[in-house]
């Protein structure tokens, strides 16, 4: 990782490992369709109304700041993306997973259903395009799938690195481990999964705990969260 020369307009990218590998095909598979817009780098604490040579150099301390170089970890880039959203917005969009938090045993299933807030001026709606599914430990989950349209990525074979995985659709459905063998001595492993609308550009992110202890199988009903055990 680097930083950019910002006394001049500079476009800086790379490609993914994927998208080096659709762009080798050389068959018109590599199209980029859509791209995102974020400042993630930016301080906006710098910004200093009081300056002492004028209010127009009161953005000079961001405007000077050194930008982030293009590289292709989705966990440390674009997590802050710019979003546009219709004139006369009033309330930014919010995504509702609809569960604060997820508990699994091994072996256990659950379905994971986002809706969204403020969008359109609409409550609870599921977003036309759907939604990123991002789970930061593959490694935890037996089976990760979309449904209501949306693509799944390539199941990644067992590692002894954490790697992450990203679907899209409407809902997702979640399958723990069967083995014991990634917990060690631990009771539980812990993850996140990142819910991230691609209408709106909101997003929540939901604790994902796999516990090793097998009780019984029971869904809990009017409480936070899911717990099955």
């Amino acid at each position: 990782m680097g930083y950019l020369d910002n006394s001049s307009i500079t476009v800086d990218a790379i490609l993914t490992k994927r998208g080096r590998e659709l762009l080798a095909r050389n068959d018109g598979s590599f199209n980029i369709t859509q791209f995102a817009l974020g400042d993630d780098e930016i301080d906006y604490t710098l910004f200093n109304e009081n300056h002492p040579n004028g209010s127009q150099y009161s953005g000079e301390a961001i405007e000077n700041m050194p930008l982030l170089e293009a590289f292709p970890d989705e966990s440390n880039i674009m997590i802050h993306k710019l979003i546009t959203l219709p004139r006369g917005t009033s309330k930014l969009p919010i995504i509702s997973a609809n569960v604060s938090k997820i508990t699994l045993t091994i072996g256990s299933s659950y379905t994971l259903s986002p809706t969204t807030m403020n969008l359109n001026g609409l409550t609870n709606q599921v977003e036309t395009s759907g939604y990123s599914a991002t789970i930061a430990d593959r490694r935890l989950l037996a089976s990760f799938q979309s449904a209501g349209g949306g693509t799944s990525a390539t199941q990644r074979p067992y590692t002894s690195v954490a790697v992450s995985e990203t679907i899209i659709g409407s809902s997702f459905s979640l399958r723990a481990i069967n083995s014991t063998s990634l917990f060690g001595t631990n009771t539980k492993l812990l993850t996140t999964i990142t819910i991230e609308g691609r209408d709106s550009g909101a997003r929540v992110t939901v604790p994902l705990e796999i516990s090793k202890e097998v009780i019984a199988n029971k869904a809990t009903s009017g409480e936070t969260g899911i717990t099955l055990r």
